[in-house]
């Protein structure tokens, strides 16, 4: 098994598509209002918004895309005018993690794992 595909509920996909074409995806399915599809830039995992009619309560969606050069991302994103809520931060779990909203809320972390990811040193032996 794989995971290969996120949908996140967004109230205004013309609000959303931009944001998120200005993290770097490729928009590859626009079926407005209801429903945009993009790729990511490395591999070949898809994101995708559905249009509702009320967004979800309580935390919300994360959403972590991994960047090999996280702050030069985050500087070139600011750049281009999107907010963050928080800066590059070294992280306990040995992440380095930046956050933002998208336009409906949903919480944005574009962070640096590295072997970290898939390796931390408290990972269970098999």
């Amino acid at each position: 098994m794989n995971l290969n595909q996120i949908t996140v509920p967004s109230l205004d996909l013309t609000k959303s598509i931009p944001f998120y074409q200005t993290l770097g995806l490729k928009l590859i399915v626009k079926a407005l209002p209801h429903y945009a599809r993009f790729v990511c830039p490395d591999g070949n995992s898809t994101f995708s918004l559905h249009q509702v009619e009320q967004l979800p309560k309580g935390e919300g969606i994360y959403v972590y895309f991994e960047c090999d050069d996280l702050d030069d991302q985050v500087h070139q994103l600011k750049q281009q005018g999107l907010q963050f809520e928080q800066e590059p931060v070294d992280q306990t779990w040995l992440w380095r993690e930046a956050r933002l909203k998208d336009p409906d809320g949903n919480q944005i972390i574009l962070f640096f794992a590295g072997e970290n990811r898939l390796n931390p040193p408290w990972r269970l032996k098999e």
